[in-house]
């Protein structure tokens, strides 16, 4: 897995690329109470606002990691928003989007230097 400074995990499968958010940012969030993913099929360019996500304490955007198209969203956590604190990097994955080349990941941060930034 890779991660952003903006606290998501990006998580290769087949030919697309995963994207949630990581415990962190769970974590800091609070509980969750309303997520809004885009529609599929929907093209995005990186730092787009793509997720809309509320807690107790906060609104928050997600911007998209990666230039590509959006090609599945996760409808449990759009049903059942608290999916997000319970399993923030497993089953609660936000988006599934195909990028044109995946060696862009290689910008992002792995899980060791990930977790010195957040410290």
């Amino acid at each position: 897995m890779k991660y952003t400074e903006e606290h998501e995990w990006l998580r290769v499968e087949d030919d697309v690329v995963v994207v949630g958010i990581t415990q962190h940012a769970a974590d800091e969030l609070g509980d969750i109470v309303f997520v809004e993913l885009p529609e599929e099929g929907t093209e995005v360019v990186k730092d787009d606002e793509v997720v809309v996500i509320e807690s107790v304490k906060a609104a928050s955007d997600i911007l998209a990691p990666l230039d590509g198209e959006i090609v599945e969203v996760n409808g449990a956590i759009v049903d059942e928003p608290s999916k997000v604190n319970d399993d923030p990097e497993g089953e609660a994955w936000f988006f599934k989007m195909k990028i044109e080349d995946l060696s862009v990941l290689d910008e992002y941060m792995d899980e060791a230097a990930y977790k010195a930034f957040v410290g």
